[in-house]
């Protein structure tokens, strides 16, 4: 969950949002964190899951730097260097977030070997990805002034949104194939982008819009659900 709204104006939420909002945002990172030993437990030298382990670690580890600031603000309010905490959590979480869809082109590659793709496709990913991850480096970025950079965030989220589009595109071709029903990644990661690209460019002018990480974060839950659903059946 991140590109949410500044530290002031979420302090501003009533306190049985900012509660609730907590509690979603622990139980999603224990959610990850065991979702991810159970992938390593299970693995058993199946590079699939040994990935998908990964996979969970880099999306809960990434989240928790900036979920854990936001927690620490609902429960205890905001301090000196609340802003910079979610201003660097909020850095590494545009990183991770990318290496998430990089680790999901692998784990579709391992499932389905067989299925040929135009190397287009997986050039776009790692391209686009790289492109994003510079990009989220640069100062202009602003992370730690809770200012908003409309301008900064369109250059970085348009080379992110062809990642995810890529990444659509694979699970698509692969369709039901199998049996496993991995067809649902698209519907997944399509509703994540369309969640979270509101959030990027309209939150911090109407904060209410922010709520919506929170389906966003389902989405995630729900592709780390289709993982461990293979456990049984691969």
């Amino acid at each position: 969950m991140s590109q949410s709204i500044s530290a002031p104006k979420q302090e501003a939420l009533p306190r049985g949002m900012r509660i609730g909002e907590s509690v979603f945002d622990i139980a999603y990172l224990v959610f990850d964190l065991v979702a991810a030993i159970v992938f390593f437990a299970n693995a058993n030298g199946r590079l699939v899951f040994v990935l998908y382990g990964w996979l969970t670690l880099c999306l809960g580890g990434g989240d928790a730097f900036h979920l854990i600031p936001r927690v620490q603000m609902h429960l205890f309010g905001v301090r000196e260097d609340t802003q910079r905490k979610l201003g660097l959590g909020t850095a590494i979480t545009s990183v991770t977030m990318t290496i998430f869809y990089v680790l999901l082109y692998f784990i579709w590659r391992q499932i389905f070997p067989e299925i040929e793709v135009s190397p287009i496709i997986p050039a776009m990913i790692f391209v686009t990805a790289a492109v994003r991850i510079v990009l989220c480096l640069f100062p202009q970025n602003d992370w730690f002034s809770g200012k908003e950079n409309l301008r900064w965030s369109l250059y970085r989220n348009v080379p992110f949104a062809v990642t995810g589009v890529m990444v659509i595109t694979l699970f698509a071709i692969s369709g039901n194939a199998g049996g496993y029903g991995l067809w649902r990644m698209c519907i997944a990661i399509a509703l994540s982008f369309g969640f979270y690209l509101p959030v990027t460019f309209l939150a911090k002018r109407k904060p209410a819009i922010g709520a919506l990480m929170l389906p966003k974060t389902v989405m995630y839950m729900w592709i780390i659900v289709m993982g461990l659903s293979l456990l049984s059946v691969m």
